[in-house]
């Protein structure tokens, strides 16, 4: 379940990372933020953006063409 949500849908590289990292900034350390996107590269960002800052990517996940992100906060 995660403590936060974050609709990235409709913003292409690099407004979903952008975004996602402002959000976290503003989280205590150990809670979850969702994230949902549309850009396909995302997917990859995404897994960058985590090895890069230390928080943990929990899940990565597709439906249609719409990418979900849980991402636990270090």
């Amino acid at each position: 379940m995660a403590d936060q949500t974050l609709n990235a849908e409709g913003l292409n590289c690099p407004l979903p990372i952008l975004r996602a990292k402002k959000t976290l900034k503003g989280m205590s350390s150990g809670q979850v933020l969702e994230i949902t996107a549309t850009d396909p590269g995302s997917v990859a960002d995404m897994a960058a953006f985590c090895n890069q800052t230390g928080n943990e990517l929990l899940s990565s996940s597709s439906e249609g063409d719409v990418y979900t992100y849980e991402i636990r906060k270090a």
